[in-house]
């Protein structure tokens, strides 16, 4: 009785372990295939590999002066006064704009901007130094090309502290002070210290585009996944995603296979994309490696099995632009990163929880820019999980119904071959 329990003992341990390594043999095979239909496909391989690597630098390179200087702007001086030849001279002695061209009146100017000559227009009426020495309050006109926001900034921000610095200077002969330091007091008794803690810079590039990396990961996986899933599909006799095989009669193998190929390939994207590109221009890097593996890896399972699941939507090559492309500035919108959060409407961030780039973003952004640690962002690493564990599920359901399919459209096929030589030999004529 004991030798016919361990022979059945055997027996059943050798067959787990052949089951065993038949899984990882299949699961090795449907990596090999899709690593190497990423290499042979041209389209594929574009959205994996040429795109992560030249898109980030042709934007940051594109943001990397956050800055402008010696904005050329138009100056129309009707009251040809010396407080107005002050103003000006410390408007043009300021590094970010210059005084470039002086103008009769306002249409002359007007006619500069339209041609982009200057970038905006420096303004004073004729009554400026009456009014400013009666006392009252004068104006001084500012018109700026808001087509630019950077050349905007920098004429406007100058004007305004140029006439700070002019109105504190006029108030110090009717302060009575006895002092610099009274004048000092009475003129500015409020001194505003402003210091950036997150965005030292100041500019728009170090404040968006790391969060627009974090969505070049997912757009472009998303491409490259749905492109491979219309490849499969335009190659397959019956349009099905799965083939039909001896390494493709489970789900597990395949959504194991595949989702093992994009992730290596990307493991490499998002190192370079995250800690190279912001290292090459000089962006904000608070983030730790550890920190930035613990967020990095549920964002890319959440992408990767997203696209997966949306993969079933892919029939031809060329639907997956339609499906992808035109929502990256809506994604860029519902992460939060370039507009505010609390005025995102409550349905639009009930559907932005569906997408991995939402808390992708939120917490590289945290971790790069904020110095924050994994406990910090543990509200975003948790939905990345999550959303990773759900969109496996739809992946498996998404594959099981295509395994299904593709046997259905095989016995089907076989069936109609049988039906075709039963009923050519019964037209066949029989010999006497």
């Amino acid at each position: 009785m004991s030798e016919t329990k361990n022979t059945t003992a055997h027996t059943n341990t050798k067959k787990a372990s052949s089951g065993l390594l038949s899984f990882l043999s299949s699961l090795c095979y449907i990596w090999w295939l899709e690593m190497k239909s990423t290499v042979k496909d041209e389209g594929v391989l574009i959205f994996f590999l040429l795109v992560p690597l030249a898109y980030p630098l042709l934007y940051s390179w594109i943001y990397n002066n956050e800055v402008v200087r010696e904005v050329p702007v138009a100056i129309v001086d009707l009251s040809h006064s010396s407080s107005s030849r002050e103003f000006i001279r410390n408007f043009d002695a300021s590094p970010d704009v210059h005084a470039a061209c002086y103008c009769n009146n306002l249409q002359e100017a007007q006619a500069l901007v339209g041609e982009q000559a200057v970038h905006g227009v420096l303004y004073f009426p004729s009554d400026f130094d009456r009014t400013l020495n009666r006392g009252d309050q004068a104006h001084v006109g500012v018109y700026c090309d808001m087509s630019l926001m950077l050349t905007y900034k920098a004429i406007y921000q100058t004007a305004l502290a140029v006439s700070l610095k002019m109105g504190a200077e006029r108030q110090k002969s009717h302060t009575f002070s006895f002092t610099e330091r009274d004048e000092e007091l009475n003129t500015e008794p409020m001194v505003v210290d402003a210091q950036p803690i997150f965005n030292t810079t100041g500019g728009y590039g170090n404040a968006i585009l790391p969060g627009v990396l974090i969505l070049i990961l997912q757009q472009t996986l998303l491409l490259g996944i749905g492109l491979s899933a219309g490849t499969a599909r335009e190659n397959n006799r019956f349009q099905d995603l799965v083939p039909i095989g001896r390494h493709y009669d489970g789900i597990m193998k395949i959504v194991l296979g595949k989702s093992s190929c994009y992730l290596m390939i990307y493991c490499v994207m998002s190192a370079y994309i995250t800690m190279a590109v912001p290292y090459f221009f000089n962006f904000t890097m608070l983030a730790r490696p550890a920190d930035l593996f613990w967020l990095l890896l549920p964002y890319l399972l959440a992408v990767i099995f997203f696209g997966m699941t949306l993969s079933c939507l892919v029939r031809y090559r060329e639907n997956v632009m339609l499906l992808v492309v035109f929502t990256s500035i809506p994604f860029l919108f519902l992460t939060g990163a370039s507009w505010p959060q609390s005025s995102i409407p409550g349905v639009w961030q009930g559907f932005s929880w569906l997408i991995p780039s939402t808390f992708g973003v939120r917490g590289y952004l945290r971790i790069a820019s904020m110095g924050a640690t994994l406990n910090d962002i543990l509200p975003e690493v948790r939905a990345l999980w999550i959303q990773a564990t759900v969109y496996f599920i739809t992946t498996c359901l998404v594959y099981r119904y295509q395994i299904i399919s593709a046997r259905k459209h095989a016995i089907s096929h076989y069936q109609m071959i049988q039906d075709r030589i039963k009923t050519a030999r019964e037209k066949k004529p029989t010999g006497k």
